[in-house]
């Protein structure tokens, strides 16, 4: 499912926060926005669910999510918070099942179906051994896979997924990112993520948005969108770009000083 994006703008307390956004995100890509912090990356998101007021043309798969109730838009695009209320006390498989809440009757209960397509999940992103284990004894990795099956269990096209690496070693940064780019491919999912991690971004996305200051500086393939120039200027740092094994950018911080 494509995810079209046409002048959006966004303001919050009476400050532009994003501002005359275009966006298209090809079904079945990945598309990473990166950017300064306060750039407006988490709103572009929260936008697209409605869950922002603004102006603007906002589509996927050609309908407008924000004039969708609340249980049809979850039946359409899946999100995952950059750091979701996990409940004490829940069990990873109960959490799971909140992601069914949208094909549950009002008032009924999860049925036969719903408990498969629950555990099916938690089999792929094997946290089946963790069903029964309270959310709160889980580690950092752990929660990310398990948010990221409530996110799945909704069987939609479309993931929406915020900085779903943030406070993560690096061992399940990779994990985490192999994980939704093994599930894009083998379901054809449409991918849009918030991150942080330049590298991480330029390894996996189809393509990047570069958003500083609410506006969209650049976008295009990962090559194109992570320069030298582009990371002094919204970043304010100095790096080196190498080409990767298979082409794809990998920053370092360049610390020579530069003259007086």
């Amino acid at each position: 499912m494509t995810i079209a994006i046409r002048g959006l703008e966004v303001s919050l307390g009476g400050r532009k926060v994003l501002d005359d956004v275009f966006l298209d995100v090809p079904s079945g890509s990945w598309t990473a926005v990166i950017g300064p912090n306060g750039a407006g990356k988490s709103t572009l998101l929260r936008a697209i669910l409605g869950l922002r007021s603004g102006r603007g043309e906002i589509t996927v798969a050609g309908t407008d999510p924000r004039t969708l109730k609340p249980r049809e838009r979850a039946r359409l695009v899946a999100y995952a918070p950059q750091s979701p209320r996990l409940p004490a006390g829940m069990r990873v498989f109960d959490y799971t099942l909140l992601g069914r809440s949208p094909y549950i009757p009002h008032l009924g209960r999860e049925d036969a179906r719903d408990r498969a397509v629950a555990s099916e999940v938690l089999e792929r992103l094997d946290l089946a051994g963790l069903a029964a284990r309270p959310l709160d004894q889980l580690s950092g990795g752990e929660r990310q896979r398990v948010v990221l099956a409530r996110a799945l269990a909704q069987q939609t096209s479309v993931l929406l997924l915020d900085e779903p690496t943030s406070a993560l070693d690096i061992g399940h940064q990779q994990q985490v990112m192999e994980l939704i780019d093994q599930l894009r491919l083998a379901d054809g999912l449409t991918v849009l993520t918030t991150i942080h991690d330049l590298t991480l971004a330029g390894q996996y996305a189809d393509a990047l948005v570069l958003l500083s200051g609410g506006r969209v500086a650049a976008a295009g393939p990962p090559g194109e969108v992570l320069t030298r120039d582009a990371i002094a200027e919204h970043f304010d740092a100095r790096v080196r770009i190498e080409p990767g094994p298979d082409g794809r950018p990998i920053l370092s911080l360049d610390r020579t000083r530069t003259p007086n």
